[in-house]
């Protein structure tokens, strides 16, 4: 960063001060209902602060030995694998034979394929803005500069952890859903994991020192925003739909940039972004319908949401309380 700060340094700042926040904040929201905590429920979210700590890590790595492009290719992975490891956890169950399965597989499907229209199709412009540099506008995805093969080895490692992380986090959840305790302790390991990297990873200590400058306001935006509301967010809609919806909407960040950069940037609208745009919502509409019906299904049948059978059959949280 160019205030100094380090990456690495920016995560453990970030996140120290999310604990700080949360963890009143979870004494308040729970002060009526708080489970109890084991050391099962503990060790839960240590293990959960670790992967997001690596996938952390990972991400800030591979964009140092691969391009932003490439970047945003590798974390259209993430629903992909989410729905891989939500059938092999048994949190979703695939039935070619019933409507709602085939929408949401069908739907996953192409709203990868248009984020990957998007992230590497341009063609001719659309709307052409005078102010407009488009300084992305080269053959950015494999650079001179970049050890692409690396950068992104490690991206794809950073999408299957962040897959992994929403996974374990609604599995954590349906055995312990008091959702400020479980992040205010994930920020708490998440600091401590992250630090112990970055006194390995960071060399300089001056990107340690924090100054009231543009390096303050990241911290504090990244804590605020990035860190305690956007995880309160994730988790509160993990509760309620799973984790293949909620990774769903990661597709949609690239067309949400697309129009921030065409608006507030000047940056060149390509037909590639419209077209995998549609692409995109299409595929998203679909999924949507597909779990609406299929939580449709399961109120009529008198089931619960998203597969009960996770918390009986799914190793990873038996009970050990």
């Amino acid at each position: 960063m160019s205030s100094g700060l380090s990456e690495y340094t920016l995560v453990v700042y970030s996140n120290a001060l999310s604990t700080l926040i949360l963890t009143p904040s979870s004494f308040i929201f729970h002060r009526l209902e708080r489970p109890p905590l084991s050391f099962y429920i503990v060790f839960s979210f240590f293990l959960l602060g670790l992967i997001g700590t690596s996938a952390q890590l990972m991400g800030l790595a591979g964009l140092n030995y691969a391009s932003a492009t490439l970047n945003t290719a590798m974390l259209n992975l993430i629903p992909a694998f989410t729905f891989i490891l939500a059938l092999l956890f048994r949190m979703e169950k695939l039935n070619w034979r019933s409507s709602s399965s085939q929408a949401k597989s069908v739907g996953a499907v192409v709203s990868i394929t248009g984020a990957f229209v998007v992230t590497f199709y341009k063609g001719p412009a659309v709307i052409h803005q005078r102010l407009s540099s488009d300084p992305l506008s080269g053959p950015f995805l494999f650079s001179p500069k970049s050890h692409w093969v690396l950068g992104g080895s490690l991206l794809a490692a950073e999408a299957f952890m962040s897959s992994l992380w929403f996974i374990l986090q609604a599995l954590i959840l349906k055995k312990y859903p008091a959702v400020l305790i479980l992040l205010s302790f994930y920020c708490f390991f998440v600091t401590i994991q992250s630090g112990l990297a970055s006194l390995i990873l960071v060399k300089d200590p001056c990107a340690w020192s924090l100054k009231p400058n543009i390096g303050l306001f990241a911290v504090l935006y990244s804590a605020v925003v990035g860190t305690a509301l956007r995880t309160s967010a994730v988790a509160w809609c993990l509760q309620r739909t799973g984790p293949v919806y909620v990774s769903m909407f990661k597709p949609l960040a690239v067309v949400v940039g697309d129009v921030i950069d065409v608006i507030f940037l000047g940056q060149v609208l390509h037909l590639g972004s419209l077209v995998g745009a549609a692409v995109i919502i299409t595929g998203f509409y679909a999924v949507i319908w597909g779990k609406a019906r299929e939580e449709k299904l399961h109120e009529d049948s008198g089931e619960g949401q998203w597969s009960e059978s996770s918390s009986e059959s799914t190793p990873l949280l038996q009970s050990a309380k």
